[in-house]
């Protein structure tokens, strides 16, 4: 069974690419994405670089554990486009990404079912331009402990292997930790088990 610390994303914004059908032209990208304040701004971007393009259409999922989603036909016929572009980030169990395809209207109607195609079509082929990476889901700890406790710390943090995010080191010490969340669960009790370090969780 998958550990549910792992999950697959894009490392970065895909090369667009260009898919015809009968003189429409469908315009796609994979992004990464961390938080849905980001969709506006692109899908704003593309609007203004494609001012001729009739819709802008996408589909983004984010998160690991219960992932939200949402998908937009931007005036296309309803489940035509967004809902065929969000099947493509399910086959390609995908999360933190948002796929948008941008049309440019060709003359010739495609239909509800050409539409559902040409959409599916095209975030399928920026897809397979993407570069998709694996990244593991971490948990972030504070640690605070007084100076004489720094070599307990480090020796454990060394013997784990953790990252070191940021720290503060003066008679009052601060850390912050990144661990893989699968193994966070025992990190944490190794902390909470010295009774001169406090630990906090901070996501």
């Amino acid at each position: 069974m998958e550990k549910a610390d792992v999950y697959k994303t894009v490392a970065e914004t895909s090369p667009e690419i260009l898919f015809k059908d009968k003189k429409s032209k469908f315009y796609a990208t994979v992004h990464p994405i961390t938080s849905e304040e980001e969709v506006k701004p692109i899908v704003e971007e593309l609007r203004k670089k494609y001012h001729t393009a009739n819709h802008v259409c996408y589909a983004w999922q984010l998160g690991v554990e219960n992932p939200s989603y949402r998908a937009n036909d931007d005036g296309e016929p309803n489940n035509s486009a967004g809902m065929p572009i969000y099947g493509q980030i399910q086959a390609y169990d995908l999360t933190n990404v948002l796929i948008t395809v941008t049309r440019i209207f060709g003359g010739t109607k495609l239909g509800v079912g050409g539409l559902i195609q040409a959409y599916r079509t095209a975030a399928q082929m920026a897809l397979e331009e993407a570069l998709i990476v694996e990244k593991i889901v971490e948990a972030q700890f504070r640690l605070k402990f007084g100076y004489s406790e720094m070599d307990k710390v480090m020796r454990i943090i060394k013997q784990k292997n953790l990252n070191i995010v940021s720290q503060k080191m003066d008679m009052n010490c601060q850390l912050m930790l990144s661990v893989r969340l699968g193994e966070s669960d025992a990190i944490f009790q190794l902390f909470d088990e010295m009774h001169t370090v406090e630990i906090a969780i901070v996501n």
